[in-house]
């Protein structure tokens, strides 16, 4: 089983598309539900950090994968 809820492929999208839709799939998720994000905008990084920080949800994870971003955030 996936240690995620919801994926979302923003692979392509540069900033701040990303966290526009990521935005917008975390209110529709329930709290403690995890999102992952796959990103191709090297930017991404600390844009998710900041956003995290900005609207308290979790950033559990943040990795590169192969010219790919990959993060994991806990809805708070």
């Amino acid at each position: 089983m996936a240690d995620f809820d919801q994926e979302l492929d923003a692979s392509g999208l540069n900033c701040p598309l990303p966290i526009l839709r990521a935005k917008k799939t975390l209110n529709g998720m329930e709290a403690d539900q995890v999102l992952h994000v796959i990103a191709t905008d090297p930017g991404s990084v600390k844009d998710f950090d900041a956003f995290s920080k900005q609207t308290g949800n979790e950033l559990v994870e943040s990795k590169e994968d192969g010219g790919k971003f990959h993060f994991m955030i806990k809805k708070i």
